[in-house]
């Protein structure tokens, strides 16, 4: 079980990310820190495996302060921008793991959780805007991209190489569609690349295709 631990900008979003995640039919649990403290407090206290981060762009700086310190935690956070949300959490890449846009339904949510629990890194495609504005400006100016594939993500790799669709990829796969679709974003992401057929071109030009 996949514990999580939800900070949002008031009331009305906290208490609908609980209930996404008490929802969950038992594959997620929702752990409190201390109430009012700094987020990086609460994680200290609760030690989540994931943070669900509802915040404005410009207050995600101040809360990701001091996370680093603490003990690792993947977080999704989901904010009104999402490709500048992306942008902004450049410093916490190796904490922020999942960016979603605020009105991401309850699917979308848990499946980033679920990805972000395992490691994975899992982009909405909004948030993909940001990467494909990186590929526009001078090298030296980049994001480096984290260039390791997990097996399966070769596996969605070479099926997206087929021509397959996320829903196809899914069935084959026996996963969700929704996790298909965060395995196909966190593909293009870690390849630096701004489209799933950009993504099979680089991924051919590494070898990390089979044909």
């Amino acid at each position: 079980m996949i514990a999580v631990l939800v900070a949002a900008r008031d009331q009305t979003a906290r208490g609908r990310l609980e209930d996404a995640v008490s929802g969950s039919r038992g594959r997620l649990r929702l752990v409190a820190g201390a109430d009012g403290a700094p987020l990086a407090q609460q994680v200290s206290s609760a030690r989540p495996d994931v943070v669900l981060l509802d915040a404005d762009v410009a207050r995600l700086g101040p809360l990701l302060a001091g996370l680093g310190d603490g003990p690792r935690v993947g977080i999704v956070v989901l904010s009104e921008a999402p490709s500048r949300a992306l942008r902004e959490t450049v410093a916490s890449r190796d904490l922020v793991r999942s960016v979603l846009p605020r009105n991401a339904g309850v699917a979308e949510i848990r499946a980033a959780i679920e990805a972000v629990a395992t490691g994975l890194i899992a982009l909405h495609s909004d948030a993909l805007d940001a990467r494909r504005a990186d590929a526009t400006r001078p090298v030296s100016a980049r994001v480096e991209p984290d260039q390791r594939l997990t097996d399966r993500e070769l596996e969605v790799l070479g099926m997206m190489a087929d021509g397959l669709g996320n829903k196809v990829i899914a069935a084959r796969l026996g996963i969700s569609t929704h996790t298909a679709k965060f395995h196909v974003a966190s593909i293009i992401a870690k390849l630096g690349a701004g489209s799933r057929t950009e993504a099979v071109t680089i991924g051919m030009r590494r070898g990390l295709i089979v044909i």
